[in-house]
């Protein structure tokens, strides 16, 4: 069962890893606990120059995370 709360704090780590380097801007963000000390995340990104695989890698440290979603436009 999915549990539909958010985590400001895990929302806000999510989007300085994202967006640190300054060539990605995040466009919508979703953030949910899906168990115990697990959260999932749909991650939808602006780049020229960053890829998916990228945004993935930026994201690895979050250890919150236990699935990532990310679209790249």
């Amino acid at each position: 069962m999915l549990l539909n709360t958010s985590d400001p704090v895990l929302e806000a780590e999510v989007r300085e890893h994202v967006e640190a380097l300054g060539d990605v801007q995040i466009t919508d963000l979703h953030v949910w606990r899906v168990g115990p000390e697990a959260h999932a995340a749909i991650v939808s990104v602006v780049s020229l120059t960053a890829d998916c695989a990228d945004i993935r890698s930026r994201l690895a440290s979050v250890h919150e995370l236990a699935h990532v979603t990310v679209e790249c436009r």
